[in-house]
């Protein structure tokens, strides 16, 4: 018996890796965050799977389904939404299925971000413009931040920053930021991104707090803040250069 936790994506029930299709279909279990991942996404279970959703539950419980399928010999599939590797849950879940000896596969998914940026029809690294991208978040009651990750501290490298689960602090990331990028650095919000009711919403450090008062964005939502989102006249990459030589490109 193993569990299979999967990267579900960023809403879209097509923006799952095939692996990860693949691996739901063939369990017969599935446990997946109904308050963040698509349930169209369960189209993808075996007609007879038993489907939790686990949004009400506790760790332990979830833990204790875990333990219920091990005995039966079930396989499970784990649904997180976007990817796993940032702020999934998936560290303490890992934890404790090795006390307990189960054996457990990570998948990777699409990650909220990438979707985001998609729709906003727009690369997050621009030559000389940007070329880091930093994925952070504020404290918030599930989690608090480490003392030495701030935004200001981040904002301080001027790189293009994707602000995760902070929509209900965007005052504060803008009275931190400000200082930093300007009043008329390029912000935009995306809430649910490919879901069908996504929604975008762009402005300034200085104006953006307006706007969203005047069209609210509640949750799951990435706020982006940069030079990069609006950077039009700049150096095009020298990857595509017809001068540039490099291993697959013979120019002599």
């Amino acid at each position: 018996m193993t569990v299979h936790f999967i990267g579900a994506g960023p809403g879209a029930a097509d923006l799952i890796t095939v692996r990860g299709r693949d691996l739901i279909g063939r369990c017969a279990v599935c446990l997946y965050a109904g308050s963040i991942v698509s349930p169209e996404l369960l189209q993808y279970c075996p007609p007879d799977a038993l489907i939790i959703d686990t949004a009400p539950l506790s760790l332990d419980e979830i833990e204790a389904e875990y333990v219920k399928a091990a005995d039966a010999g079930h396989d499970v599939a784990r649904l997180h939404s976007g990817d796993l590797s940032v702020w999934s849950a998936v560290a303490e879940q890992i934890r404790r299925l090795e006390r307990l000896g189960i054996d457990y596969t990570l998948t990777p998914g699409v990650p909220s971000f990438a979707a985001a940026a998609a729709a906003l029809g727009r690369e997050l690294t621009i030559p000389t413009v940007a070329q880091s991208l930093v994925l952070t978040r504020v404290s918030g009651r599930a989690s608090p931040m480490p003392n030495e990750e701030t935004l200001s501290k981040f904002g301080a490298t001027g790189s293009t920053l994707a602000i995760h689960l902070a929509i209900h602090a965007l005052a504060q990331v803008v009275e931190e930021l400000t200082p930093l990028y300007g009043a008329d650095c390029p912000v935009a919000i995306v809430a649910k991104a490919s879901w069908s009711d996504e929604r975008i919403l762009r402005g300034t450090l200085g104006d953006i707090e307006a706007k969203l008062a005047q069209n609210p964005i509640e949750r799951t939502a990435i706020i982006f803040v940069g030079p990069s989102l609006a950077a039009d006249d700049f150096r095009e990459s020298s990857l595509y250069d017809p001068a540039y030589q490099r291993r697959f490109r013979d120019r002599r």
